[in-house]
């Protein structure tokens, strides 16, 4: 095997490593179903709130998306910030969905 084969077939496994990688949820984060209003306002349980300045929202796969990306109703982790405004978000994968609602049980 040549060692351009080689490094080849290394760069090609990179992409499911980085697949693999776990994403930590701090403990203290609440549960919730989000909805996306308008611009920085959204919609948690029901109430009304709004997103902090440079708010991070991670898709299942932890990837940053923007508050309109929000899917209508999605299952999320979240942690406010000193002001009550929401500054982080994580949407949960069936999986973290079923587990979060087993842990509250």
């Amino acid at each position: 095997m040549r060692l351009s084969d080689a490094l080849l077939i290394c760069l090609c496994l990179l992409p499911a490593g980085a697949q693999a990688q776990l994403r930590t949820i701090p403990g203290e984060a609440k549960g919730g179903e989000m909805r996306h209003l308008q611009e920085m306002l959204v919609q948690i349980d029901g109430v009304q709130m709004r997103l902090a300045p440079g708010v991070q929202i991670r898709d299942e796969s932890n990837r940053v998306m923007v508050p309109s990306a929000l899917p209508p109703g999605a299952r999320v982790k979240y942690l406010l910030d000193n002001e009550g405004l929401v500054r982080q978000v994580w949407i949960l994968s069936p999986q973290e969905a079923a587990k979060s609602e087993e842990a509250t049980k």
